[in-house]
């Protein structure tokens, strides 16, 4: 894709809306800005305020023993009594209901934990946008996947500290900017053979959020060739809540350049319209 032959007009339209749907699942009445705390559970049955039930992590997965007059949904019936959730797999997620409350029972870092998501929770009914730069077309850049002969798997930081995430990394992905040439490791998209970025750059802390921002990217065409569109460049959850569990970009995903592209500060932590 090249400057000169963009439809400026569409190319502005398809970001709006794109990222119009990206913040309606953001502020949704259980997306990640409804999440009212982060629950690490321990063997010790513990209850919470914000959830019914006493809580526990065992060898045979999570367990929640519900008082008289307490009551879950569980994959569309009502449960009473001792729940047994099983082992949940690392980055896995099941959903919980109680009344207008989705419980998420999750499983991050190697430790099990539950999240509440309070459609009337403060951060999420007076969210109202989440800042970002003009989406250009000169942001959209040609690059090319190189894959690695084997997937490897490569340890992150995250936002809770001393906690650790280990992904898959199928290659890498290698594009140049202003002359010069970068590669940034990718990790696994959303779909089928698509990829995941983590990256930091020049703007971390200034104008985009210091701890990390993500780009999905489409997977490669028969050659490797991929696009790269910095323009989509997100915020995870921790941008917003200190209650999530993001991973950090790997150390050699930090680049030298100022990507002026993609969503800014949050206001939330005191970015600017």
């Amino acid at each position: 894709m090249t400057v000169q032959g963009v439809d400026r007009v569409s190319f502005v339209q398809e970001w709006e809306d794109w990222h119009r749907q990206k913040e309606a699942v953001l502020a949704g009445p259980h997306g990640f800005l409804a999440i009212t705390s982060l629950h690490w559970l321990s063997a010790e049955p513990g209850r919470f305020e914000d959830a019914p039930g006493a809580w526990s992590s065992t060898a045979d997965g999570v367990v929640v023993q519900l008082d008289e007059g307490e009551e879950l949904t569980v994959d569309g019936q009502a449960v009473h009594g001792r729940h047994d959730f099983g082992v949940i797999a690392e980055r896995d997620s099941v959903y919980v209901g109680s009344g207008d409350t989705l419980l998420e029972v999750a499983k991050r870092g190697g430790h099990d934990i539950l999240r509440p998501r309070h459609p009337g929770n403060a951060l999420r009914t007076a969210f109202t946008r989440t800042p970002a730069y003009d989406p250009d077309p000169r942001w959209v850049l040609s690059g090319r996947f190189l894959p690695f002969d084997e997937p490897r798997p490569v340890t992150v930081g995250a936002a809770v500290e001393g906690l650790e995430h280990v992904y898959d990394s199928p290659g890498e992905v290698e594009f140049e900017l202003d002359g010069a040439r970068h590669r940034l490791t990718a990790f696994n998209g959303r779909t089928p053979g698509a990829l995941m970025v983590l990256f930091t750059d020049r703007t971390s802390g200034v104008t985009t959020y210091a701890a990390n921002r993500a780009l999905q990217i489409a997977a490669p065409d028969g050659e490797g060739r991929v696009t790269i569109d910095f323009n989509r460049a997100t915020n995870l959850p921790c941008a917003y809540t200190d209650l999530a569990t993001c991973p950090l970009p790997p150390a050699g995903n930090r680049l030298p350049v100022a990507i002026e592209a993609g969503e800014r500060i949050p206001l939330e932590r005191g970015g600017q319209p």
